[in-house]
């Protein structure tokens, strides 16, 4: 056993052999991986598989039962992998109408008016978290609360 007779039938094959395991897997990454690892069984087998009429049929043969296992082992992933979602009814229309109000506030009187009235935080909280004085997050709600009354207010004479 020599390791040049070896590297010469690399040399020799693993195009052709890239090519195939490609064909068979349609990715790239895949294709990679099996060429690799038949040329691994090969070089553990290569005293007995370099006397065979034809190894790189053999190797042909490791990449085709590495690409069915890998196609099954995918197909049983994809068939267990997401149960029927649940019925969810739809969001509340007036929950959709002040989301799409607070989407045209700036981000910071946004970001305030959630923590205030979504997660109950003090202004000093909420100033202390922003590293902002508490005169700034009361202007930010004020101001926030104004531009979505105005939105709101909007929304009202379209309906």
């Amino acid at each position: 056993m020599t390791v040049s007779d070896f590297e010469a039938f690399y040399r020799g094959t693993a195009p052709r052999l890239m090519r195939f395991a490609y064909g068979l897997t349609g990715g790239l990454a895949e294709a990679q991986d099996f060429t690799q690892e038949a040329y691994a069984r090969a070089w553990q087998r290569w005293p007995s598989l370099q006397r065979y009429d034809n190894p790189e049929a053999w190797l042909r043969l490791v990449v085709t039962r590495l690409a069915t296992d890998w196609w099954r082992r995918l197909t049983v992933r994809r068939a267990a992998a997401l149960p029927e979602p649940p019925n969810v009814p739809p969001p509340d229309e007036e929950l959709m109408t002040v989301v799409a109000a607070l989407k045209k506030l700036p981000i910071d009187q946004r970001r305030v008016l959630a923590m205030h009235y979504l997660l109950d935080q003090s202004v000093a909280e909420i100033a202390a978290e922003l590293s902002v004085p508490v005169n700034t997050v009361k202007s930010w709600l004020a101001r926030g609360r104004a531009g979505l009354a105005a939105a709101l207010g909007e929304r009202s004479h379209v309906n």
